[in-house]
């Protein structure tokens, strides 16, 4: 990997977060332009909450793991509930930006946030812990003194 990867990694998930959580705040808050429906059904009301407040932990990085994963998902349900009924191929069913974000959450999901992020943040900041080990493998081991009775995986 060359060493501005895991840096357009970054650059990659704050640019589709912002552009993911705007179809959410369209949805909940008619911003930056009002929804066709004036009246949202549950399941886009739920839609809405999910990319908007999902969008925005993913713009900072935070919990980028779970929260990729659920947006991925999310993006799944669109596309089989409401595109894939209009047609098999994504071109002709305007489905073509619905996969595009649900393997994408999914890349994230797999290699976490990059190194612009809380998550990255936060983890540097408990390996500098004397306490808190973390190895290559991303378990931190709690190691404690006090007791002697070993290590205590997180």
């Amino acid at each position: 990997m060359n060493r501005w990867s895991a840096y357009l990694l970054s650059i990659l998930r704050i640019i589709a977060a912002f552009v993911y959580m705007v179809h959410g705040t369209q949805k909940l808050f008619g911003f930056p332009a009002p929804f066709p429906l004036p009246h949202l059904p549950p399941l886009f009301l739920a839609g809405g909450i999910i990319e908007t407040f999902g969008g925005l932990l993913l713009l900072f990085g935070i919990f980028t793991r779970p929260v990729a994963f659920i947006l991925s998902g999310e993006m799944a349900v669109a596309y089989f509930k409401f595109h894939a009924p209009q047609g098999f191929w994504p071109l002709l069913n305007d489905g073509e930006g619905v996969v595009l974000y649900c393997f994408m959450f999914l890349y994230f999901a797999s290699t976490g946030g990059g190194p612009w992020s809380v998550d990255r943040w936060l983890r540097k900041w408990l390996e500098r812990s004397s306490r808190i080990d973390c190895d290559s493998a991303r378990l931190c081991t709690f190691r404690v003194h006090s007791f002697g009775r070993g290590d205590r995986v997180l």
